[in-house]
């Protein structure tokens, strides 16, 4: 374990000493502006690049996405900070949304045209474009050093693309990333697998989901004859179904396996699989692919391992069956590891127990479930720019550009002060690792922080995102494979060495560049079709539908939503963008 750690760590050193090094021969690549460029906003009050400055104090507002594990207080330093730092106040008053709700809530008040200025935490834009809510922020990047930097350094045009549309325009800044990480993975106790006779660093590096499948009736009869538990209990209750029908994380990680876009990844890719030997889009959801996916997951529930409730139930039902040791397996993350050792520490006791990140089985094919890097970004209302003028238009982009893209903010938002610079306040320090070399950054023993994955390790200590509002989800958006991994633990690095050395990256699909008047075709026709597919997608997975009885049924039911007409539009534009 040690050397493929090590092997990561010494692959982010040079790919940070490489990023440097780009930087220095790229002149005004360096997210600094020019010193004309810098005189120019000088003269209209402000500097902008690697810092940014206000001379006249600015307020514009924004909308907040609340986290139930987080809520936002009046006493949260994160703000007073940017405040502090830019001369810039975030007015967040009458725009705080419940995350439960972020979706449906922030929809309906920027189609009323009641949006605030900056729309962070958008997964897909698609559905504000043609309304002209939202403005095209590809004709502001200019203004934007630390993001078009990031973009020349990573080489990320061909990413952008995949969001452009047919009018060569992008309405979304989206979280930008060196590397795509996979870090949702599946979490397993594994002192009950070996217990049973398995070995999952062994059997993850090319297994399938049947051999998942088999290992658990294996764990399950240990269990059982041991009497941890019953013949009809369940060993997997999942987490993240989500709130949109979809079933969320498990469908999506499988569905990626078997060629199939599902839970959180369907209805961006509008139910669309691409073949390469006919250059032609498909609909995946009715295809024989389809059929292998979920006829997989159903396996699963029919054996009663895993639990029908996994795509209904709330996170926290899912995870309070695995910290009372009923389950044996379920989704975990980087974040989530931290907050499953603390709680098992709590139920089971700190030495009962051993989790283990496993490398998911493979279907189809052996891609990772993630290949893009790009994340879920900020929107810009088109108001902004009718109420605040050109001008004081584009120093609010330069002040986004700062907070979401610049290295100085991107510290700030995660990680809060560093030590060493304040007496008050404080959060971390930056220490170096014996072991590899590199600076790394650890929170000052009074802190903990989920967000980072860095779990309590003693009463005494406070979890800095709740009490100061860093590390949270709104302001965190990719970075490079050093920002990315800065706060992994030593079992999450692991992880993340092994899925890179067993697991491929997928290739990225072409995209669509559809015409505003097809675009609003394809968004009236995707709505009710997708949500046809995820109520049947759930059903074949419990068993409450037969795929060998009910098959044709289904897909007549897409037929009769527009299944083929939406497959051939897609291709008639992708056939024209060629």
């Amino acid at each position: 374990m040690k050397k493929k750690l090590c092997v990561l760590l010494s692959l982010v050193m040079v790919l940070s000493m490489a990023a440097c090094g780009g930087n220095a021969e790229s002149g005004n690549s360096s997210g600094i502006s020019s010193e004309s460029e810098q005189s120019k906003a000088k003269d209209l009050g402000y500097t902008y690049g690697e810092h940014f400055w206000s001379d006249e104090p600015m307020t514009f507002t924004m909308f907040w996405s609340d986290h139930e594990a987080y809520p936002i207080t009046d006493s949260w330093e994160i703000f007073d900070k940017i405040k502090e730092m830019t001369n810039v106040t975030l007015d967040i008053s009458g725009y705080i949304v419940a995350r439960a709700d972020y979706n449906s809530k922030t929809s309906l008040m920027i189609n009323a045209g009641e949006a605030p200025y900056i729309i962070p935490k958008i997964y897909d834009e698609s559905a504000f474009v043609d309304g002209g809510a939202v403005a095209a922020v590809s004709d502001w990047t200019e203004y934007m050093p630390n993001y078009t930097r990031f973009v020349e350094d990573y080489d990320m045009q061909s990413d952008l693309d995949s969001i452009t549309k047919s009018n060569g325009k992008y309405y979304r800044l989206p979280g930008l990333k060196e590397v795509a990480l996979q870090t949702a993975t599946l979490v397993a106790r594994n002192d009950i697998f070996e217990a049973a006779g398995y070995d999952l660093r062994e059997l993850e590096k090319n297994w399938t989901w049947d051999d998942l499948y088999e290992v658990l009736v294996g764990v399950k009869a240990y269990m059982v004859e041991q009497g941890m538990c019953s013949a009809s209990d369940y060993i997997w209750s999942e987490r993240w179904p989500g709130d949109d029908g979809s079933g969320g994380f498990l469908p999506k990680i499988v569905g990626a396996s078997y060629n199939v876009p599902s839970g959180w990844a369907l209805s961006g890719a509008s139910g669309m699989a691409y073949d390469y030997g006919t250059e032609s889009f498909y609909f995946a959801e009715t295809s024989e692919d389809y059929k292998q996916y979920v006829s997989a997951l159903n396996k699963f529930v029919d054996a009663r391992i895993l639990d029908p409730e996994s795509f209904t139930q709330t996170d926290e039902q899912a995870v309070q069956k695995f910290y009372r040791g009923e389950t044996v397996i379920i989704g975990g993350s980087e974040g989530a590891h931290a907050d499953y050792i603390a709680n098992l520490n709590s139920t089971l006791g700190e030495d009962s127990y051993e989790l283990y990140m496993l490398v998911y089985p493979e279907g189809l094919n052996d891609y990772r479930a993630e290949n893009s890097r790009l994340e879920s970004g900020v929107m810009i209302s088109r108001k902004a720019l009718d109420e605040l003028g050109e001008d004081d238009f584009i120093k609010m982009m330069r002040f986004i550009d700062w907070l979401f893209y610049s290295d100085e903010a991107s510290g700030l938002v995660k990680w809060g002060i560093e030590g060493t610079d304040y007496t008050q306040g404080e959060t971390y320090e930056i220490v170096t690792d014996e072991e590899t070399g590199l600076e790394i950054k650890q929170l000052l023993s009074h802190w903990y922080c989920g967000g980072l994955g860095i779990g309590q390790t003693s009463d005494d200590q406070e979890d800095m995102r709740i009490k100061f509002g860093y590390a949270g989800g709104v302001f965190m958006y990719g970075g490079t494979a050093a920002q990315q991994s800065d706060a992994f633990p030593a079992v999450v690095q692991d992880y993340i060495a092994r899925s890179v050395e067993y697991r491929s990256n997928k290739p990225l699909e072409p995209t669509i560049k559809p015409a505003e008047d097809e675009n609003e075709q394809i968004n009236l026709w995707k709505t009710p079709l997708l949500d046809n597919v995820n109520s049947w997608t759930l059903q074949f997975i419990t068993g409450k539908k037969s795929v060998e009885t009910d098959w044709d049924t289904y897909v007549e039911s897409c037929k009769n939503l527009k299944s083929v007409e939406l497959t051939a539009l897609y291709n008639e534009i992708h056939n024209r963008d060629k």
